[in-house]
């Protein structure tokens, strides 16, 4: 049975900043390169990183475990009454086993907690099989948006929200 909680401690981190090492290289492949895919953990999702984003830019991070394993994580922040869903992944096994629309259940209800009625994020735009699941769950394409990430590195995206609704079900 999967589980869902916020991270809590040191160790939650490194087991994040473990997965993202996991996750990355095989999400990313084809995508980016091996060089860019390097750049954007340390830069995004190292320890460092990571610790920073919660003590200092109000991130909460989630571990999504089965059966006490870790199998995938994600990162929100909330900001102006919407949550921008930073990340998102799943190991490659505990894909295609309904773990993602119990994440985004999950975080609905995270919704209502804040006050947000909409969840966005930003996905690669050659990332076809995370489009099509951010597809399939409700989301849709607002825009389209390059960032500079620094080392001569971009991420060009699609911007796609969901609308959530802050009633109690």
């Amino acid at each position: 049975m999967m589980t869902i909680r916020e991270i809590e401690s040191g160790s939650d981190i490194m087991e994040v900043n473990r997965l993202a090492g996991l996750i990355w290289h095989e999400a990313y492949r084809g995508i980016v390169s091996r060089e860019q895919i390097a750049y954007m953990i340390e830069r995004f999702q190292s320890v460092r990183a990571i610790t920073e984003q919660l003590a200092l830019e109000g991130y909460r991070y989630f571990l999504m475990e089965d059966e006490g394993r870790a199998v995938g994580y994600c990162g929100v922040q909330p900001r102006d009454g919407r949550l921008f869903l930073s990340k998102v992944y799943l190991l490659h096994e505990a894909r295609g086993q309904g773990r993602f629309r119990q994440m985004l259940e999950y975080l609905r209800g995270l919704c209502r907690e804040v006050g947000a009625r909409t969840i966005w994020l930003t996905v690669n735009r050659r990332n076809e099989r995370a489009i099509g699941a951010y597809r399939r769950a409700g989301f849709r394409e607002v825009r389209a948006q390059v960032t500079d990430i620094g080392g001569g590195y971009v991420m060009d995206d699609y911007v796609m929200e969901l609308e959530t609704t802050l009633q109690k079900e």
